[in-house]
């Protein structure tokens, strides 16, 4: 009797190893990774964001807990095109279309399904900015589970703390200090003053490893300050939401602006195309 029974696992084991990266990937939701933090979805509580008040209820997702290293990036991307190096530094010089890159990419890596679709030929009409010379046309999978950019409303709901709020202005804390990194504490000596780019420069101000401040109510770092954070969505001048635009959404500050920019409620604009020493990332998933 020993015979079929070995005979029937091997079948098993042969079936389940048959099953495609995709399926398998499917069915390990819900997510469990030390990496990725679970946002209870619901209303706004947090009265100091923009939109409390404003019947705004959001399903739960997954959000990166801290933003995206370089070695995380350099593990799917191959290269590191940071100015400031380091393993658990933010990875920083990405554009918004490399951000869409890297998420498909770790999707498959992980045998996720993408979630973007990425058309390199066909310019985004949607896409109104007079200097972006890429304007890529990217749609989404809705049902798709691999990684992706937040929208600016989940960006927002998780770095006010989601169901956990209370009522912080900064992402966890009332003092920026605690729990960001901006451009008077971001270098060898605390800058007081006004804001002078050369006295940055002459303070050795740069990125930070991610996680050495406190988190917020969500365990989530790093939501205000070190750098900047891309987001899905077009900016819009007079709604929180728009079908188009010249610029993507920028949220949480970075360690060159000014502690204002690390407000929950600071809206950031940046054209896709755009890069620089203070713009990173983190990575979102469906519940």
């Amino acid at each position: 009797m020993r015979k079929p029974l070995i005979t029937f696992l091997t079948v098993i084991i042969f079936v389940l190893s048959a099953c495609s990266p995709e399926k398998l990937g499917q069915r390990a939701m819900p997510v469990k990774n030390d990496n990725l933090v679970f946002i209870q979805g619901g209303a706004f509580i947090n009265k100091n964001s923009n939109y409390y008040g404003k019947d705004a209820t959001l399903s739960s997702f997954y959000i990166g807990k801290y933003e995206v290293t370089q070695q995380e990036w350099m593990e799917v991307m191959g290269s590191n095109p940071s100015g400031f190096q380091g393993d658990h530094l933010p990875v920083e010089m990405v554009s918004w279309y490399d951000a869409i890159e890297y998420c498909n990419q770790r999707s498959i890596k992980e045998g996720l399904q993408p979630y973007y679709n990425i058309n390199k030929n066909k310019k985004d009409q949607n896409n109104k900015s007079e200097h972006d010379p890429i304007k890529w046309t990217v749609t989404i999978n809705e049902r798709a589970n691999g990684y992706r950019l937040p929208t600016e409303i989940e960006w927002e709901y998780a770095a006010s703390g989601g169901q956990r709020s209370k009522n912080y202005t900064y992402s966890g804390n009332n003092n920026a200090d605690e729990v960001a990194w901006y451009w008077r504490n971001a270098g060898d000596e605390y800058l007081s003053g006004d804001w002078h780019w050369p006295n940055l420069e002459s303070n050795k101000n740069k990125t930070h490893s991610v996680g050495s401040k406190k988190p917020n109510e969500l365990g989530v770092y790093d939501m205000s300050g070190n750098v900047r954070e891309w987001c899905w969505n077009w900016y819009g001048e007079e709604n929180l939401e728009s079908d188009n635009g010249a610029f993507r959404v920028v949220k949480g500050g970075g360690w060159i602006g000014d502690v204002k920019n690390n407000e929950i409620s600071f809206r950031g604009r940046f054209e896709a195309s755009g890069f620089g020493p203070d713009q990173g990332f983190r990575v979102v998933r469906g519940e």
